[in-house]
């Protein structure tokens, strides 16, 4: 699929009543696309997590000084609820609004979520101005399947409900991507490799950054690895997925007398090879064929 493209940055953003969800860099201050720069620098006021990091990054890009720049909003899962009302009406009144996280896309893991919700519960305009996101590089450089996935984000901080997450998620076949701080991974990979077994496994941390490092190949080896070196840093995770279940065994002998038991207790051939194809895993059509043949 081919789609026009420029290097330049839209024309007319940051737009009036309209709220941006920008990218920042998850590491590498030159990942900042141009259009991004636009955004944040045109802004009426910039919702983020921590004021003085997100203040400092937007004067290493030139974009805020002491005097001039966009205001900076706290607004973090401790102040949501009350945060809420005054941007939205920010919003309303016909400012341009930006959020951004800590570092990466917003929205994900984080209260822009929550904003772009009520943003579009009133009709307001949402843009994405799409940038680094540690879920999608972390995974396409893991070498693990990335064609499905499945985004997790933090579990549980409690050793119980985490464990029982785990559980729920034993059978899932594609790719897990997880978030982990740095003082709780040691007990998430204690009880990955307790619940769900030694599967491969890659733990990338600084990503972007000079120290990038991706530790693996399996759960073991990054537990032995992080036993001896204390891990630093927000650890984004790519597990692989559960085993695809073995094909069910084909016992002709077994098979017929479940078929015939069933047939004797009021099903019909049809419906005797469905119910059983339904327990197995085994073809309708081929169980129906095996209750027809001479044993």
């Amino acid at each position: 699929m081919t789609e026009n493209a420029s290097a330049a940055p839209t024309a007319g953003e940051p737009a009036p009543g309209v709220l941006y969800l920008v990218g920042t860099p998850i590491g590498h201050l030159g990942d900042l696309s141009p259009r991004a720069r636009q955004v944040l620098g045109g802004v009426d006021r910039v919702a983020c997590e921590d004021t003085r990091r997100s203040g400092l990054l937007l004067h290493q890009l030139g974009l805020r000084s002491r005097d001039h720049g966009p205001r900076l909003v706290p607004f973090h899962q401790h102040n949501q609820a009350a945060r809420l009302p005054e941007l939205l009406e920010a919003l309303q009144a016909g400012e341009a609004v930006a959020v951004i996280s800590d570092a990466g896309l917003p929205g994900i893991s984080d209260p822009g979520e929550a904003l772009v919700a009520a943003a579009r519960a009133l009709g307001l305009p949402v843009i994405c101005v799409p940038g680094p996101c540690a879920v999608t590089t972390a995974l396409v450089s893991s070498g693990l399947p990335c064609g499905r996935f499945c985004f997790e984000g933090f579990l549980p901080p409690k050793p119980a409900q985490r464990r029982r997450r785990l559980e729920e998620l034993a059978g899932e076949e594609r790719t897990l991507v997880l978030f982990e701080a740095p003082h709780r991974l040691l007990e998430l990979l204690e009880d990955l490799l307790a619940v769900l077994g030694d599967r491969p496994l890659s733990v990338a941390r600084e990503l972007t950054k000079r120290h990038e490092e991706q530790v693996g190949p399996t759960v073991q080896a990054a537990l032995e690895h992080f036993r001896h070196t204390p891990p630093q840093g927000e650890c984004t995770l790519v597990l692989g997925g559960a085993p695809a279940p073995a094909p069910p065994t084909w016992e002709p002998d077994t098979l017929r007398r479940e078929l015939q038991a069933l047939v004797a207790g009021g099903l019909s051939g049809k419906d005797a090879a469905r119910t059983l194809a339904e327990r197995s895993g085994h073809s309708r059509r081929a169980l129906y064929a095996l209750l027809h043949q001479e044993g």
